[in-house]
């Protein structure tokens, strides 16, 4: 209540109440501009560092995202992060955001679960450190070669190498394990992966299933320095030298042709006629072995994974 005992609020001279309140006080807007230039400053040294090569793009963008507190990396905007990086210009930096669906305006601390996991492994695959860190080995070779027992015996007996899981639309075979042998999907999943790009590579096989690689896990591993195992075909390893040409690549050889049909026979898995489909196709993926780095012979299970082991710290 008023001192008159009228019950209203003074009003200020010259307008209604409240028609100066919204304007801060002069002290107030020059903190503010401060604390703009401040962060334009924070900012700009960000990107400077990046530039230099002091910071990998990946911190910067770790750092946005670790941190509940307000940052210079999480104000940073992508497009300025990306611009930042060596090679890359506006041209590129937009190219790249049209790809992993990242608005030209959004800022670090501003992206979804999605686009910071797609952002991510971009920034790990351009790393430097992690291809020196590590190796992307592809383990190819015909039908009945045995890459799967030589794969198996890599992950029992070598745990430091991840074996990378592929996804597939055929059914499991007896004893095989989803998550561990492959991801058994229907057509309808292995088409949204493949329209949502989260496959490194893909292929149909055999004329009738489809198996491609996840891409996601395999760029996180190397960035964390460990090396990584691919058991595809013939036509996937084709694909990530395309997509990873630092990646080596390895053509696993039975000892005879006689020995091929023998170990596709006596597996007892297929059909009569699938089985000569498959042998047909063994043939032309014979013819391709020189298109491999590495050739190795799978006389003995043992030797042949110790082989390709070996190939993780071979020069």
């Amino acid at each position: 209540m008023n001192a008159d005992g009228t019950g209203q609020e003074d009003v200020p001279p010259g307008g209604a109440s409240g028609s100066r309140g919204s304007r801060p006080p002069e002290v107030d807007r020059a903190a503010a501009a401060r604390a703009a230039v401040a962060a334009r400053r924070a900012r700009a040294a960000v990107k400077a560092d990046v530039a230099s090569g002091a910071r990998s793009g990946l911190d910067v963008a770790r750092a946005a995202w670790g941190s509940d507190a307000a940052t210079a990396e999480q104000s940073l905007r992508v497009r300025d992060l990306l611009t930042s990086l060596p090679g890359i210009g506006p041209a590129r930096a937009e190219s790249v955001m049209a790809t992993l669906r990242i608005a030209p305006t959004k800022r670090l601390g501003g992206l979804g679960t999605r686009q910071r996991g797609e952002l991510a492994d971009w920034l790990a695959s351009r790393s430097g450190r992690r291809r020196r860190a590590s190796r992307l080995v592809v383990l190819a070779g015909p039908t009945a070669v045995g890459k799967g027992t030589v794969s198996a015996y890599i992950r029992e007996h070598h745990p430091e190498v991840l074996l990378s899981v592929s996804a597939t639309t055929r059914a499991p075979r007896p004893g095989e394990v989803d998550g561990v042998h492959y991801y058994f999907v229907d057509d309808a999943e292995f088409d949204r992966m493949v329209r949502e790009r989260e496959l490194l590579e893909w292929a149909t096989v055999h004329n009738s299933y489809r198996y491609g690689t996840p891409r996601p896990p395999i760029d996180r591993a190397l960035d964390q320095g460990r090396n990584v195992l691919l058991e595809i075909d013939l036509q996937g390893a084709r694909q990530v030298r395309a997509a990873m040409p630092e990646a080596l690549l390895v053509f696993l050889l039975p000892p005879t042709w006689e020995e091929l049909v023998r170990r596709l026979i006596g597996r007892g898995t297929e059909s009569p006629a699938e089985q000569q489909r498959r042998l047909d196709t063994a043939k032309v993926e014979l013819a391709a072995q020189d298109e491999f780095d590495v050739r190795i012979v799978n006389s003995d299970v043992r030797t042949a994974a110790q082989e390709v082991v070996d190939l993780f710290s071979a020069p």
